[in-house]
């Protein structure tokens, strides 16, 4: 599975290995403060079992899409769950600050 972070680089500019961990950080504070990621797992079941219900979500291509969504969505809420909000954001910031 490829990720994109939009926020990771700018146009024509040079990035090296280091730059890594400080963008993964910046997307997971940015994602983890800006709603309630916790639920989101759940969020994405519900709107996939809305859209299998319809011709459009009978497609094997499109399922496993989102079958592909919801585990990574599950597999970093229950990583970050043994944490608080504040634990994440504090790590998040040490690690933006490297």
């Amino acid at each position: 599975m490829r990720l994109i972070f939009s926020i990771m680089t700018k146009e024509n500019q040079k990035t090296s290995h280091h730059d890594v961990m400080p963008a993964v950080a910046n997307f997971l504070s940015f994602l983890w403060m800006e709603g309630e990621f916790k639920y989101q797992p759940e969020y994405l079941n519900e709107i996939f079992e809305a859209l299998l219900e319809t011709e459009m979500g009978n497609d094997l291509s499109l399922r496993t899409k989102m079958i592909g969504c919801i585990k990574t969505s599950k597999m970093l809420a229950k990583a970050l769950e043994p944490f608080s909000d504040k634990q994440i954001q504090k790590a998040c910031s040490k690690v933006i600050l490297v």
